[in-house]
């Protein structure tokens, strides 16, 4: 009786089979591409936001500091909506934007002389700072100011990921920006 032996000759033409094989890899590659690519957008969508808060925050305190003597509110209202204009294309309502004037004395304390938001087109003096108390400004801002005022410009936003598919929480950005008044004088506000 003669031994029958299992022929695996189909599994040797599979590996020798070469049609197909871009279409397998392209298949295992693409996912990997995809993930790249969106990630790739998402950062960069994050990068510009970022650098467009940074953009306000010193805009709005250039302006402020370039006043001489005092500015009024509807003048600080022009300047927040005309820096409200560097977020576009993106949705400049829900920028925060604080504009704190800061009193140096000669021994490095500091105090809030006055200060404004404004975010969604509602302009107010009901801010995350209170007149009379201290702010806490960079030492090497301290040191240059002693006996003068700083204008503190703040803008703040939260960056919504586009698809949520790279990450999907939001990311909170903030900006500082500081000035001296151009002229010299303190800058009051009416």
């Amino acid at each position: 009786m003669s031994k029958v032996r299992p022929s695996f000759e189909w599994l040797k033409r599979i590996c020798r089979a070469e049609h197909g094989v871009a279409a397998v890899e392209f298949a295992l590659i693409l996912p990997i591409m995809l993930f790249t690519y969106l990630g790739t957008l998402e950062a960069s969508t994050l990068i510009t936001v970022d650098r467009k808060v940074q953009s306000v925050a010193g805009a709005i305190g250039d302006l402020v500091a370039r006043v001489d003597g005092s500015i009024s509110a509807s003048q600080l209202q022009d300047f927040f909506q005309a820096a409200s204009g560097i977020m576009t294309p993106y949705d400049s309502s829900d920028v925060l934007q604080v504009v704190t004037a800061v009193w140096v004395d000669s021994d490095g304390e500091t105090e809030v002389i006055w200060t404004r938001q404004y975010q969604s087109g509602a302009y107010t003096d009901d801010t995350p700072h209170n007149q009379g108390e201290a702010f806490t400004l960079p030492e090497a801002m301290i040191d240059i100011a002693r006996g003068n005022m700083v204008i503190a410009a703040e803008a703040s936003y939260t960056y919504t990921p586009l698809k949520g598919i790279i990450f999907n929480a939001p990311v909170n950005l903030y900006r500082a920006s500081y000035f001296m008044p151009r002229f010299g004088d303190p800058i009051a506000i009416n």
